[in-house]
C-alpha cells in the first residue's frame, strides 16, 4: 500500500475477509464476510451499478462484535444476473445472506438504491430485523447512474455495457455520479478496480444495465416498518431534507435523520470516517434496544 494512503484506510484493506456465496432462486449470490462467524449479523448493501467492494474500507470497523457481510446483489459485482430484478428480490437476497451466516436478527445498512433495498427488507421482514438504515437514498428520484444511462439512450432496447480496449482505459473512465469535490481518490481507485471485468474484446463494467429498470422507489412503496429505522444523508447528497422528511413521515414520523457535513451522495468516498462513526453508533444503540 503506497504511502499516500492514510493509516485507517491501509488498516481496513489489510483486514482479511471470506469470499462466500449462496444460491437463491437459481442465481449465485456472492458476498464478503468479516468478523466472528455466528456473531450478530450486519449486511451492507451497495447502490445501483456498484458492488460489495464499496464497503471494503467500512466493514472492518463494524466487525469487532458483529459478523459483517457486504453483498453483491444479483446483476452486480460477481453475482449472477437475473431475467428481471425488483427491490423485493434484492431484499430477499440480503435476508438469505444474513441467514447463511447467523440465526440472529440482522442490521441492514444500504447506500442509495441499497437503501431502498434495506427499507424494502424492513417492510417485508421487519419483525425479524434489528434495524435498517438508508444512506442518502433519494426516494422518488432516479439515481444519477440511471439518469446518465437513460440520457445515453438506455431505454427500449437495452444496450450492453461499453467495452474498452484495455484495463487502464476503463479505469480512467470510472466516475461517481454525481461527482463531488470531497471524493477521496484512493477510495475511488480501490472501488474502480472491483467494478470491471475482462471479456473477449477487452474490458467492461460488471453490472447488468437492466438493473436500472428497478432501481427507484416511490413513496407509496414505503409502509410502516416494524423495526428500528434511521436515515443518513450527505450535506450535498441526493437525499435532500424534503426527501428525508417525506420518508420519515411515511414511516411514522419518529425516524432519526443524521446529516454528514461536507459530503455528497457517495458518503463512503467523501466522509468515510464520519460514516463509520454513525454506523458504529447505530449498531451500539440497536444492540441495547431490546
Amino acid at each position: 500500500m503506497s504511502s499516500h494512503h492514510p493509516d485507517w484506510f491501509t488498516y481496513a484493506l489489510d483486514q482479511p475477509y471470506e469470499s462466500r456465496e449462496i444460491d437463491l432462486d437459481g442465481a449465485r449470490i456472492t458476498y464478503r464476510a468479516w468478523g466472528k462467524s455466528g456473531a450478530s449479523p450486519v449486511v451492507l448493501v451497495h447502490g445501483g451499478a456498484a458492488h460489495a467492494g464499496w464497503w471494503d474500507s467500512t466493514a472492518p470497523y463494524l466487525a469487532a462484535e458483529h459478523r459483517v457481510m457486504a453483498i453483491d446483489l444479483s446483476g452486480h459485482g460477481d453475482s449472477d444476473r437475473r431475467e428481471t430484478y425488483s427491490l423485493a428480490t434484492w431484499a430477499a437476497e440480503v435476508i438469505a445472506v444474513s441467514a447463511a451466516e447467523s440465526d440472529q436478527a440482522p442490521v441492514i445498512f444500504g447506500h442509495s438504491m441499497g437503501g431502498f433495498v434495506a427499507l424494502t427488507a424492513g417492510r417485508d421482514f421487519g419483525p425479524s430485523l434489528r434495524g435498517v438504515a438508508a444512506i442518502d437514498s433519494p426516494v422518488r428520484e432516479l439515481s444519477a447512474e440511471a439518469k446518465a444511462w437513460i440520457a445515453e439512450g438506455g431505454h427500449g432496447d437495452i444496450p450492453g455495457n461499453k467495452v474498452y480496449p484495455d484495463r487502464q482505459t476503463i479505469l480512467g473512465r470510472f466516475r461517481t455520479l454525481p461527482e463531488d469535490t470531497s471524493t477521496l481518490s484512493y477510495v475511488k481507485d480501490h472501488i474502480a478496480e472491483g467494478s470491471i471485468k475482462q471479456v473477449d474484446a477487452g474490458w467492461t463494467w460488471k453490472f447488468d444495465p437492466h438493473i436500472f429498470l428497478r432501481s427507484r422507489m416511490e413513496p407509496e412503496e414505503l409502509a410502516a416498518i416494524d423495526c428500528a429505522v434511521a436515515l443518513i444523508r450527505g450535506e450535498r447528497g441526493m437525499a435532500t431534507s424534503d426527501i428525508t422528511d417525506l420518508v420519515a413521515e411515511r414511516l411514522g414520523g419518529d425516524v432519526p435523520v443524521t446529516l454528514i457535513p461536507d459530503a455528497g451522495h457517495h458518503i463512503m468516498l467523501e466522509q468515510p470516517i464520519a460514516l463509520i462513526a454513525v454506523l458504529q453508533t447505530l449498531l451500539g444503540q440497536w444492540r441495547h434496544d431490546d
